[in-house]
């Protein structure tokens, strides 16, 4: 696959492909996607490559969303790319997956970054201020029989998660999961988890999970 990114738009790391194989394995030829928090469009652009349609792919940045419609194109395929706060651009809109690698960095406090590469990270002192609206939203958005699938670590916590999407009436699990050293960010925040209890001290190594949660 093709893919560039624009300057200030992330470039996706590991859980990023994580969660596009994942997506792939499940999506069918001909079912809807809506990939929120897209940044480079790299999830969104690998399900059309399976054959997913239509796609959407929504993040509030500008440049993002520039660097889908790159994206889409230099892959020949077609991708909806929109500017929006997660789900305002598609309200009232269902798809059959919903999917997201959104920032779950826990920063050194709640104010979410409005530019700079940290917008793309930080989620607030707990790492949980975009996972936990995508989890109280999702199913609204949902088709019967759809799925939503987020990618996060384990030091926010699978379990809240897991909550959130069952107490919205989804059947909840853990379908991926890779265990590996911190990566450069959270090492240098190493200090301040270990202060919230979010990591044991001396622990340099995360869990990184996909958690599925399924329309009825």
């Amino acid at each position: 696959m093709r893919l560039v990114t624009l300057p200030g738009v992330f470039t996706p790391l590991s859980d990023s492909w994580m969660l596009a194989r994942a997506l792939c394995a499940k999506v069918r030829p001909g079912q809807s996607v809506l990939d929120l928090c897209t940044g480079s469009g790299a999830i969104a652009v690998a399900a059309a490559r399976s054959g997913a349609g239509p796609v959407t792919a929504i993040d509030v940045s500008r440049r993002s969303v520039l660097t889908v419609r790159i994206n889409a194109r230099l892959n020949g395929v077609r991708v909806r790319a929109l500017r929006g706060d997660l789900f305002t651009p598609v309200a009232g809109e269902r798809f059959d997956f919903i999917v997201s690698n959104p920032p779950y960095m826990p920063a050194e406090n709640d104010q979410i970054p409005e530019r700079g590469p940290a917008r793309a990270l930080d989620a607030g002192s707990d790492g949980r201020v975009l996972l936990d609206r995508i989890c109280a939203q999702a199913a609204a958005h949902l088709n019967p029989g759809g799925a939503v699938m987020l990618v996060q670590n384990d030091l926010i916590g699978i379990d809240p998660t897991v909550a959130a999407l069952e107490r919205t009436g989804l059947r909840a699990d853990v379908v991926e999961r890779h265990h590996g050293p911190l990566g450069p960010v959270l090492t240098a925040r190493a200090a301040l988890l270990e202060e919230r209890g979010l990591l044991a001290p001396g622990v340099r190594e995360e869990d990184v999970v996909v958690v599925r949660g399924l329309a009825a």
